[in-house]
């Protein structure tokens, strides 16, 4: 199997919203901001094949879809679909891919299923031959959001993806889609039935498995967010996201799972580590993947 991270449509947003209640002094040095405070943030997506015989496509970036207003409101920086442009750099079109997992519908994670925007034409999927995993806690949330979070959805999403017959609502620790080859968790904090994707590694320690790769999702957007106590703004319950943020890190560290970035503009991939403290941090950061092999 081999891996690869995919760049999408990129974005530029608030500091201060993305780290919550840290101060200004010290999220600058981590993540330096422009005139208008906003800081650079990825939208990367994470490519596997063949996982249980399938090309996978882990999220998918906010892509182009939002019209040109709202594209410049949340701060998405190109016009064109950048995710296909990455697939097809990688040297996969869009009908290559076979399934879609979505950690949450959050629009930035979920935009790149849709076209890039033309006037007067409504919202169509891109991935033709795609079945999509999202968890099943989450899929309600995205149908009877909270007024807190519910521009965060694209409205018309799910029934997009629901009429394709081909969604599948996940509630444990697999999928039928991809079997004992990818392992789930979930998580509360950021929104209600996060699911973290881990594909397993491929050594048995005690029976568990070891040296594999897990999308972090909004649990962890990126580097910073390593140390427990950082959190975001948009995080619906901070304290429960730093206890499941936790027990994450230190299952991870156990296992020498990978973590894989989402929103870091720097860095794809790193290690966990913890120092004689007890805080987390990462080693053996790196920038991108290219076709880069994980044992099965």
């Amino acid at each position: 199997m081999k891996l690869w991270s995919l760049l999408g449509n990129s974005q530029k947003l608030d500091g201060g919203a993305m780290f919550g209640n840290a101060p200004r002094a010290m999220w600058a040095k981590w993540a330096p901001p422009d005139e208008q405070n906003r800081i650079d943030l990825a939208c990367r997506a994470l490519l596997a094949t063949p996982l249980n015989g399938k090309t996978v496509l882990f999220e998918a970036g906010i892509g182009a879809f939002f019209e040109p207003k709202l594209r410049e409101r949340y701060g998405v920086v190109e016009e064109r679909h950048v995710l296909l442009d990455s697939l097809a750099a990688a040297g996969f079109k869009p009908e290559d891919i076979d399934v879609v997992v979505l950690s949450h519908l959050h629009f930035d994670h979920v935009g790149g299923l849709l076209a890039q925007w033309q006037d007067g034409q409504p919202p169509r999927l891109v991935f033709p031959n795609a079945s999509y995993l999202v968890g099943r806690e989450h899929w309600e949330r995205a149908l009877h959001p909270h007024a807190r979070d519910r521009a965060s959805f694209i409205p018309e999403l799910p029934a997009l993806i629901e009429a394709t017959g081909r969604l599948e609502l996940v509630d444990g620790p697999h999928s039928l889609a991809l079997g004992d080859s990818v392992r789930f968790h979930f998580s509360s904090g950021h929104t209600p039935g996060l699911m973290l994707a881990e594909i397993v590694g491929p050594e048995i320690v005690d029976g568990q498995p070891h040296g594999g790769v897990v999308f972090c999702a909004d649990l962890i957007p990126g580097r910073p967010w390593v140390h427990v106590p950082i959190t975001m703004g948009y995080d619906r319950n901070a304290e429960l996201l730093i206890d499941e943020k936790k027990s994450f890190l230190a299952d991870k560290l156990a296992r020498n799972v990978h973590l894989f970035f989402t929103h870091d503009p720097g860095c794809a991939l790193a290690q966990v580590t913890r120092d004689e403290k007890g805080k987390f941090g990462t080693v053996h950061e790196v920038a991108e993947l290219h076709a880069r092999a994980l044992a099965t």
